[in-house]
């Protein structure tokens, strides 16, 4: 009996451990999600937190815009959400909790200083059989092409019963051959190359492409490394990105049912 009334108190504590409405859930302010580049930022500080980024994904335009201001930019493609451009200039950049970061258009994933705006799929690029044939049901295959397990981990639990995403109908297959597509970690090193290009074509078509984190869309930190061979994606056309170190599951599961 004692082990059965210590089950129900944590059950009170904790609450729902589910998401009801995964297109409407809001996450606690200790999330970092989409920046926001203050305005007014200065050259020399935007010349400082450039400097600090570690994947260079921070750019100084050299140019003013009309506030007499540089122009400095973070591109969400290649951050690894360290902060430290936020703890250098605090107020100036800052780390909001929107989690909805995915889009099938890589330069929407470049937030510019002074304009607040969120990232989002452009429906008139997504191709016209992803949302006609896998819109109310979609199998994907999970390669890992070199990941540290970071981004794979928040995949499996985007599956788990708090996220559930194939509420949606949307799951992960065993075998390339009952997939729609494939969902990508990992910045694709050398030995995962082929592997990756076999996977890719057991996949019948039509197949969508989708890079799940940092790592996957840009090479993250391991970007100059001469052990990678990312020559996979200048063959083939990325349909979603979905930026994150790792993506949280609402990231993933929200860009997917975007895209669809």
């Amino acid at each position: 009996m004692a082990m059965i009334f210590e089950e129900i108190n944590i059950l009170r504590r904790h609450g729902k451990q589910f998401v009801p409405d995964l297109r409407s859930a809001v996450l606690p302010g200790i999330f970092r999600g989409r920046p926001v580049i203050s305005g007014d930022i200065t050259q020399a500080e935007a010349e400082t937190v450039a400097l600090l980024c570690p994947v260079g994904a921070i750019a100084v335009n050299s140019g003013k815009n009309r506030s007499d201001q540089a122009v400095c930019s973070l591109d969400l493609g290649k951050c690894v959400f360290c902060r430290e451009c936020e703890f250098s200039l605090p107020g100036k950049i800052q780390f909001t909790n929107d989690h909805k970061i995915a889009s099938n258009v890589r330069e929407r994933l470049i937030v510019s200083s002074g304009l607040e705006q969120p990232v989002s799929v452009d429906p008139l690029l997504v191709r016209r059989e992803i949302r006609s044939l896998f819109k109310h049901a979609l199998k994907l295959r999970q390669v890992s092409a070199g990941g540290d397990n970071a981004a794979e981990m928040e995949l499996n639990a985007c599956g788990n019963v708090n996220f559930d995403m194939g509420r949606y109908g949307i799951e992960f297959v065993a075998s390339p051959r009952h997939a729609d597509g494939l969902v990508i970690t990992g910045p694709i090193t050398q030995n995962m190359a082929e592997a990756l290009q076999i996977c890719y074509n057991a996949v019948p078509s039509p197949k969508m492409i989708i890079l799940c984190g940092s790592d996957a869309i840009s090479g993250g930190i391991f970007s100059q490394s001469s052990a990678l061979n990312r020559e996979f994606l200048r063959r083939i056309s990325v349909d979603l990105y979905i930026p994150g170190n790792p993506p949280h599951p609402l990231t993933v599961i929200n860009g997917i049912l975007d895209l669809l």
